[in-house]
């Protein structure tokens, strides 16, 4: 298993990268300025992309497995890979998602803690509805831990 920072031709991910954000416009509004690093493990198996916002705040802007990849602890060894990277550089780790029954418990189980909440930001940025397990994702929820 590897994980490398990709430099140049970021798109090229763009299938993995749209399984955690669906909005191609989105994904370009962090994806130049953001460091992305790529998890391989007999070929492609997940990614992250992290961005400085300042105050000492590292945020995953998106994290993604292969799908036929899903329990196999590629995103915990993504998240856990920043978490070293950037220790001392950064205080705080944050990730904002949906209030969803999938993602939220995985985020816990790392060690994250609920932060804050920017109501209505997938209703008030997205050109369509997103669901998530039956679910309509209508606010922004953020998570933090310290690094």
């Amino acid at each position: 298993m590897e994980i490398k920072e990709i430099h140049e031709n970021k798109k090229d991910f763009l299938d993995l990268l749209l399984l955690a954000d669906e909005q191609e416009e989105m994904v370009d509004k962090y994806l130049q300025d953001g460091r992305m690093f790529v998890l391989t493990d007999n070929g492609v198996k997940g990614e992250v992309v992290v961005t400085n916002e300042g105050n000492g705040i590292l945020e995953i802007k998106n994290i993604a497995t292969d799908p036929s990849c899903h329990g196999k602890g590629y995103g915990k060894k993504l998240i856990q890979f920043v978490e070293e990277k950037f220790k001392g550089e950064y205080s705080v780790l944050q990730v904002g998602t949906g209030d969803s029954p999938l993602t939220i418990p995985f985020y816990e189980k790392c060690g994250f803690k609920r932060s804050h909440v920017v109501k209505n930001f997938f209703t008030e940025n997205y050109d369509h509805p997103i669901f998530e397990c039956g679910i309509q994702l209508v606010d922004m929820i953020y998570l933090q831990k310290n690094i």
